[in-house]
């Protein structure tokens, strides 16, 4: 608002504000989003900057919601890559200080120039880490045994129906139950062992949003001395 000499047609100013100009874009009096933005967003999501700026511009500046957004479509993408075929990669291997654990993955990709980026490197790094640590029993749900899942569903529910629960929510809750199980033994649904915030999946989902590539676990192998 201006507060200028009185205007003789008008008898604005002198204290009398000026209303707003219906010419004044509200958008082109936001705060411009800064480099320092731009970069933060680059090294959590690995988008380019110039996504990272639109992205940014499009939340107002919201850090959260533009790593948000930028994931949400970095999942979307990798579900149109799954059905590329993969056939380079590295096998990765970590093996624990007191050399009694140790983990071997293989993670593919479409191409070796892919394959050979430090990214795809670190990733494949931090999923025989994981691995090690987490003891995941299948890449997937879909790669889990059947029996396997239907021996724990009898399980729970002998369970649940010892502590007198009424039988209509017997199933809701064994429900439950299938589903923690599968996310504490899936390697893609588990939560990744240095940021439990994150998924292995949503890892996985990022790599392949940076490169362009279908990224997929192929299959791993976990070593604990002495048990089979």
């Amino acid at each position: 608002m201006r507060d200028d000499p009185a205007d003789p047609a008008t008898g604005w100013g002198k204290g009398i504000p000026y209303p707003p100009s219906p010419f004044i874009n509200e958008d082109f009096l936001m705060p411009a989003v800064n480099t320092k933005q731009i970069q933060e967003l680059r090294r959590r999501t690995g988008a380019g900057m110039l996504h990272c700026k639109s992205t940014l511009e499009a939340t107002k500046g919201d850090l959260d919601q533009a790593v948000e957004r930028l994931r949400l479509e970095g999942v979307t993408k990798a579900e149109t890559r799954s059905t590329r075929r993969t056939s380079e990669g590295v096998i990765a291997s970590y093996i624990h200080h007191n050399g009694k654990l140790a983990a071997l993955v293989e993670v593919n990709c479409e191409t070796d120039f892919v394959a050979r980026t430090t990214d795809f490197a670190n990733l494949a790094q931090q999923l025989a880490e994981h691995i090690a640590a987490a003891a995941p029993i299948a890449v997937s749900r879909d790669a889990l045994a059947p029996d396997v899942i239907e021996a724990k569903r009898l399980a729970f529910e002998n369970e649940v129906r010892a502590t007198g629960k009424p039988e209509p929510l017997v199933a809701k809750i064994v429900a439950g139950k299938i589903e923690a199980y599968l996310g504490d033994v899936i390697l893609v649904d588990q939560k990744w062992v240095r940021e439990p915030k994150v998924k292995v999946a949503d890892l996985i989902h990022e790599v392949g949003a940076k490169t362009g590539e279908n990224i997929q676990v192929r299959r791993f192998a976990r070593f604990h001395m002495g048990i089979a």
